[in-house]
């Protein structure tokens, strides 16, 4: 988490850090009752439905991992994302935010030459893959 707080400084970014709240629900806006008491549950700031494979399979395998976020609208505002302002937002806001992860990814392979410590997060008896 410390190298994407440090790139987004470096950016001189706009951000903010919080819970996120994953659902594989794409039709959720049309049902907000139970979402958004999972959301208030768990203080989310946000709703996102791409990064819990990432997050929830390096949480599984003890893999260090960080999730950059882009958030382009305000789903419960009542007003559909019109494709031209959805355009324009990712044209503006994608160099930065790719630069933002290689900037990232650059300080990772300079401080961990020989991979991420994964060791030091997992315990010397317990396995990557379960084996039954």
């Amino acid at each position: 988490m410390t190298h994407v707080h440090d790139a987004l400084d470096a950016a001189e970014a706009q951000y903010r850090l919080g819970v996120v709240h994953t659902t594989d629900n794409r039709n959720w806006e049309f049902n907000q009752g139970s979402t958004l008491a999972a959301m208030r549950a768990s203080r989310s700031t946000a709703v996102d439905m791409e990064s819990a494979t990432i997050a929830g399979n390096g949480f599984r395998y003890r893999i260090p991992n960080a999730t950059l976020l882009c958030v382009s609208d305000k789903p419960l505002h009542a007003s559909p994302k019109l494709s031209a302002s959805a355009s324009a937002f990712y044209e503006a806001s994608k160099r930065q935010h790719l630069g933002i992860a290689l900037t990232c990814l650059d300080r990772v392979r300079r401080e961990h030459p020989g991979g991420l410590p994964s060791h030091d997060i997992r315990s010397s008896d317990e396995p990557l893959f379960e084996v039954d």
